[in-house]
């Protein structure tokens, strides 16, 4: 089978890698890619909000399955015009899309079907906005844009002054819509479904850390490292998460003519209360994707597969390795501002002579040398016995690589080695 695979990130560069350790596969094909991908991929250049070019790529390819990594084109439609034109895609359809495309739409949707989530209020206008945080919110409060932000779309305002301006940025331009909703307290966590429509298969767990420096500090970013497993999400804990929030979440997509295919990824705040919902994505987390990949040990083509034409019930529970897997990403300086792109990189190969695997993002080739072409540069991988024992590992790879102009968080997976210290 011919696949083409659709992004040019650290997760598709994961996939990619894993799939093409499938017995399934002839021949991968990439759009855009990366020069990481391409180790695995044919890279080509085609626009994908040209849904026309991309399936005339398709026909002369002699695809058969298409995987779309990102969101972007999954809130745009793309995978709705593919299957229109006969071939299947690893991926939700433009409405169902909306579970990531809309905060609005999913708070609605939890709060019709009782999903455990923070209150919430949606806002059209700054003055409705203003009126909301001054009567229906503490400090700190959550305020999120709705719509696609990369990851980069939420600010936890702590004082009064961090939530007015928040609000200002998100209606200084007209059309803004917001979804302001209570601080939650209590840890993180990423839980990880495939699903066809009805049948539900876990698919791990990871946790990312979002802020930009050590110990949670600075501005949000697309995600600076994850972990994998992550032990406070516990047996119990998965099982209350996927039977109070994904369960009827997909059940009621379903009912309401919207059948949501592909990877459900929920990201939970673990309160005292039980898992509560934050938000929903329509994809792979990055950099979660990197360390489920690492220790996927079935083939993900063939799961991909049966996402999509409805046989997920009749397969086992996908395999993971016992060990975690812990990844690193190291952004280009300026991150997640304007980050300094065209600084050279060296030194992935010694990287990877560790044990280590060097997911490629933010990368592209300047003649012969590879060099950083966006904030988030490249997710450093690897495992261990425990998540101390992975972090090491990730980090004496890290320390191998050679990259001026880049940083990286030194702390990744601290919540869980500080518990495994005790």
């Amino acid at each position: 089978m011919n696949v083409l695979l659709l992004g040019s990130g650290g997760r598709e560069h994961a996939l990619a890698w894993k799939l093409a350790q499938s017995p399934r596969l002839d021949s991968l094909y990439a759009i855009p890619g990366n020069p990481g991908i391409a180790r695995y991929a044919t890279c080509h250049d085609v626009t994908l909000t040209d849904h026309a070019a991309v399936i005339e790529f398709c026909t002369r390819h002699s695809i058969g399955f298409v995987v779309i990594g990102p969101e972007a084109p999954l809130v745009d439609g793309l995978s709705d015009a593919l299957r229109a034109a006969g071939l299947p895609v690893f991926g939700p359809s433009q409405a169902a899309a909306q579970l990531e495309g809309s905060k609005g739409f999913t708070k609605d949707l939890c709060a019709r079907e009782n999903i455990p989530t923070a209150g919430y209020v949606r806002v059209s206008d700054l003055e409705t906005a203003r009126l909301a945080l001054a009567r229906d919110f503490g400090r700190p409060v959550v305020i999120k844009a709705d719509g696609l932000a990369a990851g980069k779309g939420v600010t936890v305002a702590m004082t009064e002054d961090e939530a007015q301006a928040a609000i200002a940025a998100i209606f200084e331009k007209p059309g803004g819509e917001a979804v302001i909703e209570e601080f939650l307290d209590g840890e993180e966590a990423s839980l990880f479904v495939l699903t066809d429509g009805v049948s539900i298969m876990n698919f791990g767990s990871a946790q990312d850390h979002k802020r930009v420096g050590d110990g949670d500090t600075g501005p949000n970013t697309g995600g600076m490292g994850a972990y994998s497993p992550a032990p406070v999400l516990t047996p119990e804990l998965e099982a209350e998460a996927i039977d109070s929030i994904i369960r009827p979440t997909v059940a009621a997509m379903a009912k309401d003519g919207i059948p949501y295919s592909g990877v459900l990824y929920a990201g939970l705040m673990l309160t005292r209360t039980g898992p509560k919902l934050i938000e929903y994505n329509a994809r792979f987390g990055d950099p979660e994707c990197q360390v489920l990949m690492l220790r996927l040990e079935d083939d993900l083509l063939e799961l991909m597969l049966a996402a999509e034409t409805g046989d997920l019930a009749s397969r086992p529970a996908p395999r993971f390795g016992a060990e975690t897997a812990l990844t690193v990403v190291m952004a280009a300086a300026g991150y997640p501002g304007t980050p300094q792109t065209g600084g050279a990189i060296g030194g992935i190969g010694s990287a990877e002579e560790t044990g280590a695997q060097v997911f490629q993002a933010g990368t592209r080739m300047h003649g012969e040398q590879l060099v950083a072409a966006g904030g988030r540069v490249l997710t450093v991988t690897a495992t261990g016995a425990t998540v101390t024992h992975a972090q090491a590992a990730a980090y004496r790879a890290v320390d191998r690589i050679d990259f001026p102009t880049g940083f990286c968080r030194r702390d990744i997976g601290w919540r869980e080695v500080a518990r495994e210290g005790k």
